[in-house]
């Protein structure tokens, strides 16, 4: 098992998607059971940090991101030897190519 390590942006992601479903969509219910569902996911990389597909094999981006699809969200992370850094979670309707790299050209 590695040590999953969490990049602030994606500690906020998360409580974003908490904050939106509980307040915005007034489903506090639903906001607690995605974000389980979210974590469930992150604790499976700890055991199999390649599980998710390579980014780079769905997007032509020379990148060592790999994401995981879970719900409407994807976890985008890097796996490392003894670490995997969990980099950002997105809804999967925005543009996270944007998010993840900036304005590509």
């Amino acid at each position: 098992m590695v040590e999953i390590v969490y990049s602030t942006a994606a500690l906020n992601d998360l409580e974003h998607i908490g904050d939106h479903i509980s307040e915005t969509l007034k489903n506090p219910i639903a906001a607690l059971n995605i974000l389980n569902e979210i974590q469930d996911s992150i604790s499976n990389i700890a055991d199999f940090p390649l599980v998710g597909a390579p980014l780079s094999s769905i997007v032509k981006i020379d990148t060592d991101y790999r994401f995981l699809v879970c719900g409407n969200y994807l976890v985008f992370y890097r796996a490392q030897v003894e670490r995997v850094y969990i980099d950002r979670v997105i809804y999967g309707r925005r543009d996270y190519l944007s998010i993840l790299f900036g304005k590509l050209t």
